[in-house]
């Protein structure tokens, strides 16, 4: 999963139309979060907060910061993902963003194989 997230983090930051952020406490860096826009729409992507560091206001500093930024930038319509019932969801309406419609992601339990056999 290392070398995934990796990866996608270099694409997301070398994409043309992509701006890349950063929150730091005292001098040291513990979330990042990405925005990619394209034709006025702003696309919320990739934050990620290290765990020593929540609860210190970081996701949401950076969620301010990447809606001005789309402001200036003359977005008129934002979107994310949170997972349901989550606190980056509840930073998320805090700022004005609102549920468009919820997702339901199954997965089978990590003994599926005995299970079928």
């Amino acid at each position: 999963m290392t070398d995934f997230l990796k990866e996608m983090g270099a694409i997301t930051a070398a994409k043309k139309n992509t701006a890349c952020f950063a929150g730091e406490v005292d001098g040291v860096v513990g979330a990042a979060g990405a925005l990619d826009i394209a034709r006025g729409v702003a696309l919320f992507a990739g934050a990620a907060t290290v765990p020593e560091m929540r609860r210190r206001g970081l996701q949401g500093a950076l969620l301010e910061a990447r809606m001005r930024y789309a402001f200036e930038n003359k977005c008129d319509l934002a979107m994310m993902v949170a997972a349901a019932g989550s606190g980056s969801q509840r930073n998320a309406e805090r700022r004005g963003f609102r549920i468009a419609y919820t997702r339901t992601k199954w997965r089978l339990p990590a003994d599926a194989k005995s299970h079928s056999e």
